[in-house]
């Protein structure tokens, strides 16, 4: 079977590239399970219902989300009914959510689980003692198990790639918005790479307007930061085929379709 995911769908731009290219893709590759990171998707800042439910019509899946949960507050009216978004699963008992979604195409059942690094990020639960948790309930309907580690560093999310190496199929890390070229399958079979990238304004920085970024680098002034709405745009995601008996990943490949990386429909 094969999963694809896309990474950190950010404002109008990255929300017009899913319309445009995510049924291109489907075509293409055929993937059983489609899954979309949708924590930016709301001008940069979190996710509305009215956008989870466009990614689903759209022909997503599921949705992830990460460190912006929270940032629009009309998400408390729809988390707990929106069965097919998991937010950071080791956000404290009795956060809104849930962490471990499952869904199921073509008769396969695969397990989302949704992780948050806690290196210069925000103090929550141990993602690794989580995740140990939540495989085993996983585990108990599918073999077929893929994790979005929402982190900031390399280095805790190449960690939590070797720690769950063999436990599920796939450790995929988003949050820093550039796509990796470190995909590899891990020796005992779960596809790894360190960030899908980010799908939105190609010429921003991180997603952003790069003028303000830069300014608030030079006078270290708080300066907002918004999503343009116009210029070129990129969708960064990757494809991983997995044994459907075992759960084991056999390949992982990057895409990224921008105006240097063309996107070929054979």
């Amino acid at each position: 079977m094969k999963i694809l995911f896309v990474g950190d769908v950010v404002g109008s731009p990255g929300r017009e590239m899913i319309k445009e290219y995510l049924p291109k893709l489907k075509a293409k590759y055929r993937p059983q399970a489609t899954i979309i990171n949708g924590e930016n998707a709301a001008g940069g800042r979190g996710i509305t219902e009215s956008i989870y439910k466009e990614f689903l019509e759209t022909g997503a899946n599921a949705v992830t989300l990460g460190n912006h949960t929270w940032d629009n507050k009309d998400i408390f009216e729809f988390i707990d009914d929106a069965k097919f978004m998991t937010r950071p699963a080791n956000f404290p008992e009795g956060t809104p959510g849930s962490g471990l979604i499952f869904i199921k195409a073509e008769g396969i059942e695969t397990a989302i689980i949704n992780l948050q690094g806690r290196t210069f990020m925000q103090a929550l639960d141990c993602p690794f003692q989580k995740a140990d948790e939540l495989i085993k309930k996983a585990k108990a309907r599918t073999n077929i198990i893929f994790v979005d580690f929402h982190a900031e560093t390399t280095s805790e999310k190449q960690a939590m790639g070797w720690y769950l190496d063999g436990k599920v199929s796939a450790v995929i890390g988003t949050h820093t918005h550039v796509q990796t070229a470190d995909n590899r399958i891990l020796p005992k079979g779960t596809a790894y790479l360190t960030d899908v990238g980010m799908t939105g304004p190609y010429d921003g920085i991180l997603g952003m307007d790069r003028e303000a970024v830069i300014k608030r680098f030079i006078t270290s002034l708080p300066i907002r930061f918004e999503v343009p709405k116009t210029g070129r745009k990129q969708l960064s995601a990757c494809i991983i085929e997995i044994d459907r008996k075992s759960g084991k990943a056999n390949k992982i490949d990057t895409l990224l379709i921008n105006d240097d990386h063309s996107f070929i429909v054979e």
